[in-house]
């Protein structure tokens, strides 16, 4: 298996409902490093998974609306806790839509896979890797 995977970062406040979370309950700020990477069994004629400029734009694209926000006030997350987990999906769906839109530089039917990991410190991350 192939994989190409980019990186960037970004920076935003949420707080959490349900006492699982103890003081995370309150509004906090957190800076997320964001993995994605594109898998494939086999390279394209260009000898390429994906183009990496086209899915670092891709990417950043991605999050631009998420950056210095505060998710609590953003209307696609209402009555949502956005855990890792629920950021890592979020973030995967929209690169899956760009891929089966051809927007990285390889027909998202060439491609088998699309993991995003977000780091939320040296120790902890979560990912959500889904087929396209």
């Amino acid at each position: 298996m192939h994989a190409v995977e980019v990186r960037d970062h970004i920076m935003i406040a949420h707080s959490f409902k349900g006492e699982v979370f103890g003081p995370a309950q309150r509004l906090h700020g957190a800076t997320f490093v964001i993995d994605a990477a594109f898998f494939s069994p086999e390279l394209d004629a260009n000898g390429i998974v994906i183009d990496i400029g086209r899915a670092h734009e891709v990417l950043k694209e991605t999050l631009a609306p998420l950056n210095y926000r505060n998710l609590d006030e953003v209307p696609e997350f209402a009555g949502r806790n956005t855990t890792t987990e629920v950021l890592s999906r979020h973030i995967f769906e929209a690169l899956a839509r760009a891929a089966r839109e051809n927007r990285l530089g390889r027909p998202a039917g060439e491609l088998s896979s699309i993991r995003v990991t977000l780091h939320e410190s040296h120790a902890a991350r979560a990912w959500y890797e889904g087929t396209l």
